[in-house]
This record gives structure tokens, sequence and C-alpha cells, in this order.
């Protein structure tokens, strides 16, 4: 936004070079973008953020370069009303017919106007801030929008039917022919002003045809209002149209300015025309606002900052701002704190009327300067407890999981309907749905990782990655109770590479990282096949938590991924990490000092038998001199039974105090085989 050095320095006294204004307006958060002279002036651009519609003006800026070097401000004296009239004045009335869309109004007649070119001091004015010069009235409406930053129109009051002005939403069929020639098509979302007949201007955005101020004009009428903003931001955005008026409109325009705005545009009129102002100006309002209200204190500013700041600097800098200080009675430097009226739309809150105190922190450390603030160390009060269990068991698996080349990923918390229902979720009872969600696909929270997880892997893969190992922590929630924190793991795809030997990741992968888990912290982990939502049928199964014969609990799932899009296989699993509490000690297991002896056996059996349960026999059925054992082969085929398969398993045989004989360990190993093939041989299966 373009303003002019020597149009503002009619309100406040300038630094005596243009570099030290621009930089104590950019430190104070009004960046300026760029400057070019132009005659005897310097016009610059500041950024103006959208909460700062009152810097959208001469006079804004002015405040702010009062404040930030400490000067005051001249601002322009509008005349005083001979009298207000609240509906009607000898000209005509004015009536607010929707009241949620405008919350006042004024109305200012000047008679016996003469219509023609602006002064050049007023063209020169105009022109330096981009607009060009159309008529004495109208420029000097376009003058005040820039010294006050209210916007103003001027109808011609003689084309104003039944000397009445509404301000109502449009009619259904209603249609406007505006100042830019534009036939436009209106509906009830529109706010319209309106005389006795039909709409005449487009409220907060731009004017009518029928009723501009032309050459012949000799009576007008000046409007300053408060247009509600997203009323016109919806209209302006819904006829295409973008003025300097909704510019400020939509963002919230001074709702107390109105009638000085006004009468500082009538008496300009006056002065330029030879015109004469009504002395009774009409001021309708749809209601009363009470003003904004926050406390503030030194200590807080300075405990806040980690600055000491002095009181009077404080104090002052606020009041060049425009806010109103009242010490509060029996604290020290603490005050009860006005916002002033053109500050409000950017210090409303939630609660009623009450403004937070940082707030007000903020506005004196603007001026303060933020970089004069000292950097320091946040301290630490009280002793340093340490991480929680929690926080622990955590980190315990995060390092364990890298350790065995997962990496962490981060995903929403939230969910589509259609993910809350491709796989079976941990936590019980219905999805929670959010209310203000940003889309359908982030409307619910979420009561599985694994339809996020799925979606990065797949992410990744459609980007030439060949293998997929990601984890991560988070936390479900349930329809009611504590939200549980939860592990999801998906792997998928060939790691290496053919001269690296190259291995294609399967669901023992997957499994073997839980079992391995489960160890790691403690617990006893078995899984029991089961068919499970969004896995591939006979490739699912439910993690159990065994903590003695009696208890047993479903903590967790895994599978193969029922996902036809994805270019290789991926399993996926997740589990309730709180269930992990670690009972493992931290001791070291000494090994055998003696040697070992590993011995292979093949067991056939049916194909329906699963390892567990041959895992199991061999559990109850070892000897001291067992010390582990682990499938190593899997063989259906040729030499194979029907219906059979051949499963190797290799046996360790180590003793703690001497040194195995082959024939013990024979003797071991005859009974575990003649137990194993009664058991598990294909005619037992089948009978």
């Amino acid at each position: 936004m373009q303003f002019s050095r020597n149009w503002l320095s009619e309100y406040v006294e300038l630094p005596d070079t243009f570099e030290a204004l621009a930089e104590g307006l950019t430190a104070a958060g009004l960046a300026v973008a760029g400057s070019k002279t132009v005659e005897d002036d310097i016009l610059f651009d500041i950024d103006v953020t959208s909460n700062r519609p009152d810097c959208m003006s001469h006079l804004g800026v002015a405040r702010e370069v009062s404040a930030i070097f400490g000067v005051p401000v001249d601002s322009p004296q509008a005349p005083a009303p001979g009298a207000v009239k609240v509906e009607s004045n000898s000209w005509g009335s004015i009536t607010i017919e929707d009241t949620d869309g405008c919350a006042r109004y004024v109305g200012v007649v000047v008679r016996g106007v003469q219509v023609g070119a602006s002064p050049d001091w007023l063209r020169a004015r105009l022109e330096a801030v981009g607009l060009r010069s159309i008529n004495n009235i109208v420029d000097v409406t376009n003058f005040v929008l820039w010294e006050y930053g209210q916007p103003l129109h001027a109808f011609d009051a003689d084309k104003l039917q039944g000397e009445h002005i509404a301000v109502r939403s449009a009619r259904k069929g209603e249609s406007l022919t505006t100042l830019d020639g534009e036939r436009r098509e209106l509906d009830s979302q529109i706010l319209v002003i309106a005389d006795a007949q039909h709409a005449e201007a487009l409220a907060g955005i731009i004017g009518g045809l029928d009723t501009e101020v032309t050459a012949a004009s000799k009576n007008v009428l000046i409007e300053s209002a408060f247009f509600e903003p997203t009323r016109v931001r919806n209209g302006a955005k819904k006829l295409g149209i973008h003025t300097d008026a909704s510019h400020r409109f939509e963002r919230g325009a001074d709702l107390e300015c109105c009638l000085e705005a006004a009468l500082r545009a009538a008496e300009l009129i006056r002065e330029l025309t030879g015109g004469e102002v009504d002395p009774d100006a009409i001021d309708v309002r749809a209601g009363m606002t009470e003003p904004l209200e926050g406390s503030f204190s030194l200590a807080g500013l300075c405990a806040f900052s980690g600055a000491e700041i002095d009181e009077s600097f404080a104090v002052e800098r606020l009041e060049r701002l425009g806010f109103t200080l009242h010490p509060i009675d029996g604290q020290e430097a603490a005050w009860r704190v006005e916002v002033p009226s053109w500050r409000r739309h950017d210090f409303e809150t939630d609660s009623a009327g009450a403004v937070y105190p940082a707030y007000f922190y903020e506005e004196v450390l603007r001026m303060f300067g933020l970089d004069a603030i000292p950097s320091t160390l946040p301290a630490i009060e009280g002793p340093d407890r340490g991480s929680g269990r929690s926080h622990r068991r955590r980190e315990d698996l995060r390092r364990f999981l890298a350790a065995t080349g997962l990496a962490e990923t981060v995903t929403y918390s939230f969910g589509s309907a259609a993910a809350e229902a491709r796989f079976e979720n941990l936590v019980e009872g219905p999805s929670l749905k959010v209310e203000n969600a940003l889309s359908e696909q982030y409307a619910f929270l979420r009561r599985s990782l694994l339809p996020n997880l799925v979606e990065g892997a797949l992410f990744n893969l459609r980007r030439e990655a060949q293998a997929v190992r990601l984890f991560e922590f988070g936390h479900l929630f349930p329809a009611a109770g504590a939200e549980v924190d939860a592990l999801g793991i998906v792997l998928g795809g060939t790691l290496g590479s053919p001269w690296r030997r190259d291995v294609t990741q399967d669901l023992f992968d997957l499994k073997g990282i839980f079992e391995e888990l489960g160890r790691e912290q403690g617990a006893a982990l078995e899984f029991e096949p089961r068919s499970i939502t969004g896995f591939v049928s006979g490739t699912s199964a439910e993690v159990i938590l065994v903590s003695d014969a009696q208890d047993r609990r479903r903590i967790g799932y895994l599978g193969r991924v029922d996902e036809e899009d994805s270019p290789v296989a991926l399993y996926a699993g997740e589990i309730e990490i709180e269930a992990l509490d670690r009972k493992a000690s931290d001791t070291v297991s000494v090994p055998s000092r003696y040697p070992g002896v590993t011995v292979d056996l093949t067991l056939t059996h049916s194909v329906q038998t699963s390892w567990k349960s041959i895992a199991d026999a061999i559990r109850k059925l070892g000897s001291d001199g067992l010390a582990s054992f682990e499938m190593i082969d899997r063989y259906q085929g040729a030499g194979v039974p029907e219906g059979a398969v051949n499963t190797t398993v290799a046996f360790r045989y180590n003793a703690e105090d001497r040194s195995l004989t082959q024939e013990e360990v024979n003797q071991h190993h005859h009974r575990m085989r003649q137990e194993l093939e009664r058991r598990f041989r294909p005619d037992a299966a089948r009978s």
C-alpha cells in the first residue's frame, strides 16, 4: 500500500532521513517494502497486514510514527456537528433494516455545491497514492479515505427517491448498474443502500450510476458507515469487485470514526465548492458496542519479555497508540486498559470483552524493539525429575526400531470415513467426527495408525522407492475413555541389490520385529491366526500378550495389506504399547563357556499344522540341554506327501557346567524326534 512522505508529514514530525523512518516502521511491524522519489516527495510501500486496517491511512501510520519516535500527532480537526439526529433531519430519513450487516450509518448533506475540478494540492495528494482526480466532491471522499481510513460515498441527494435511505438486503430479482457501468444481478446475501424505490449502491463496495455526482449536481449526501466485514467480503467476491472501500471494510473499519470522517469531508466540500453544510447530521446505530478492556501490569510485561522496561516508556507508548490507561487501586504499576476503536478488530478475543494481557505486552515490545530484548536461556525451576515411564518406553522402542532399519514417520491424527473403515481398530466404539474438519479427508479422529501409514508407504513406492520400512507412534481415539498409545509398522519391497544379495521383505520379517520388540520389553507375545479386515485372507493374525495361562489379551494384529494398487506386497501391524510394561531386567545373561552342538530335524506334518503348535510342543518337551531352537526351512513339493509340508528345525544343545557328549545329544534329540513325529505325522493330523 503506497503512502506519501509529504502527506504524512502534515500530521507528525518525521525523522531527518527517510531511511530512519523506514527502519523504525519496519521494526514495529509495518514493513517498508520499497520507495521512489517523485519530484519533492518520497512515495513508499508498506506491507500492511490484514489485521491492521487502522494503518491503511496516513493518520494510522502517523500514530505509529508518534509511538515509535515519541513525537505528538497533529490530527485534523473536523467541525463539531450542530446537532445529531437519530433517524431524520431537514433533508429526510435513514433506517437500518439489516442490523446484522450494518452497525452504524451517518448521513451529512451539503447543499448548493459547485461540482468542478479539484485544486492542485488535492490532485497531488490523490496522485501520490495512485488515484486519478474525478471531481472535487469525489476527490474529497477519496482524500478522507486515505487520511482517516474511513470509506465514504457521495450521493446526488436530489436523485434519492423519497428523500430516504434504507440499508437492507437486496431483494430477489433486483439489479443495479454500478459506477463502472456494469449491470449486476443481486440476491439476498448482498447488502445494498436503497432509496424509497430501489437499490442505489452496493454497501461498502461501490456506488450506483443512477445517483452518481455529476457536474449538474447541486446537493450531495455524504455516506459514512460501518458495514460488517464478512458481509462485504462475500458480496465483493460474489460480484467479482474489489475497491479501496471494500478492501478496508473487509478487514474492519472504525465504528467510532463514521461521524468525524463525514464532517471532515463535508467541511472540505464546503471550502472547495462554496456549498452549505446542513447543521443537523443523521447518525443511526443498530446498537451500542462496549469498548474492549483488559489488564496490564509492568511486572507482567517484564516477565513476559525477559527485559527490564521502564514504566514511563510503556505507559507513554500505549497512550500514543491510542490506548486509555486507568490505574488499578491497590496494585503497583497495574492498569485497566481500554482498546481504541480503530484497533478493535485486532484485539477481539473469544472471551466476552476480555483482552489478553499479552496483546498489550506485544504493543509495548513493538515500540521497545525486539532486537533490544536480551537473549537468555529459560530458567528450570525445581528438581529435574527426568522423563516419565511412558516417555522412556517410547524412547526405548524408538531406538530398537531404528536399529532394525525402520524409519519413523509422523502422520495426521485425522482420517476419512473410508480410511476409518479400512482396517480393524484397536479401540472400541464408533468414530469421533470432527466438527470443524478442514475437509472430508480429515473428518474423523483416527482409531488406527495403519490407514495413514499405508498411504505414506504408497507415496514413497510411487516415487520409485524399492522398499519401505516405516513405523509411527501415535494416539488412537476411542469413543469414550482415555486415548490409546499405539505403535504401527509397515514394510515391503526388496532390500539390497543383486550385487549385495537382495532380500524381499515378507510377513515373517514383520512378525520377527514384533517378537524381538516383545523380548526387548520383557513381554511374551504370541500370534493367533484370524481373518482381519484390511488384510489378505489367510495372512493375518492377532498379537496376544500372555501374562500366564489364564491371562491372554489381544493387544494388536498384523498381516499382508489388501492393497491392489501397491507395486509390492505390503505388510503392516499395530499394537498397544502401553501393554508392553517393561519387565525385563537390565542384567546380562552370560553364555556358557562350553561348546554347544547344533542338530537339524526335518519334520513332515500336515500343512494345517501351524509353526506355533510345533514350537509350543518343543518348549514343553525341551530338556535341560536344549538351549534354543529355530525354524530354518519350510518345503512343500516333490517328495512330500500331498497335504503335508516339511519343516526343518535347528536345535542347539548346550550345558552351562560341562561339554555335552555326543551320546547325550543323541539321546535328547532322539526323544525329541520320536515325540514330534508321534504328535504331528500326517496320518495323525488327518485322523
